[in-house]
């Protein structure tokens, strides 16, 4: 709460400077006689090499963030559609107690972004193993390994699936905090420009103005779509979550029939 308020604080400082520096009488002289305007190529011409660089991190942000939400769309689409298909035919092949089937369906390339398949697949090993090694373990023994055998996988799962999403968190985040970070220094130089003009004119203050306003703008718009995209990424994680956890208590309490 207290990043965010300096955030706001910052932000507000720096604007109302702008506002004071465009709203000045001299400024609006100026302009009034027909200094003219800048467009968005004068804009970054005009930026100082701090901008540029606040600019260029901003561009490697935003093109960062951009390719982790398409691949990660792209794997939690794969593993949705894989998942559909893979559901009913493992439980086919277990309802007709055709264990070695199912693990060899559940391992096949076919299922390889599914996470139903990953889960299942660690289940039924274990068990598969735990029933040929000739292991000495009780019924309720044999459950809890397996059980466990279940939760780590989904687990890794679950990690697997959250890869670089905390990235689109952390880049949402800090982006305002870049694109202030240009702001200010434009603020600075503005006012430097006054200061070596000695007027509030468009020649004194127009760099330095360009430059707040361009890195504003820059920090939101990467900021935006990487908030966004954490969300919808977050939403569907949980949606997954849901998933293995009931395809992993149906696999346990497959077991548990199975061995009554």
């Amino acid at each position: 709460m207290e990043v965010r308020n300096m955030r706001q604080f910052g932000q507000i400082v720096c604007g109302t400077a702008g506002i004071a520096l465009l709203s000045s009488p001299a400024f609006a002289q100026e302009a009034a006689a027909g200094g003219g305007g800048l467009d968005l190529v004068d804009m970054f011409a005009q930026m100082g090499p701090v901008a540029w660089g606040v600019a260029v991190v901003l561009f490697i942000m935003s093109f960062w963030s951009v390719g982790i939400a398409i691949e990660r769309i792209y794997t939690y689409n794969q593993a949705r559609k894989q998942s559909k298909l893979y559901a009913p035919q493992v439980a086919k092949h277990l309802q007709g107690g055709r264990l070695k089937e199912a693990i060899a369906l559940s391992a096949s390339k076919d299922y390889r972004y599914s996470h139903l398949a990953k889960v299942v697949l660690a289940g039924l090993q274990e068990y598969q193993f735990q029933q040929e090694s000739g292991s000495t373990l009780n019924r309720d023994d044999v459950l809890d390994t397996v059980r466990r055998s279940i939760q780590r996988a989904t687990a890794l799962t679950a990690n697997d699936l959250k890869k670089g999403v905390n990235t689109l968190a952390t880049i949402g985040s800090t982006a305002p905090f870049v694109g202030l970070l240009g702001t200010v220094v434009g603020v600075i130089n503005a006012f430097v420009g006054i200061a070596s003009t000695g007027s509030g004119g468009i020649a004194g203050v127009s760099a330095g103005i360009a430059e707040a306003l361009v890195e504003t703008a820059l920090g939101l718009f990467v900021a935006i779509p990487a908030v966004w995209f954490y969300n919808y990424l977050t939403s569907r994680l949980e949606y997954f979550n849901v998933e293995m956890d009931n395809s992993s208590s149906e696999l346990v309490d497959y077991f548990i029939k199975k061995t009554a």
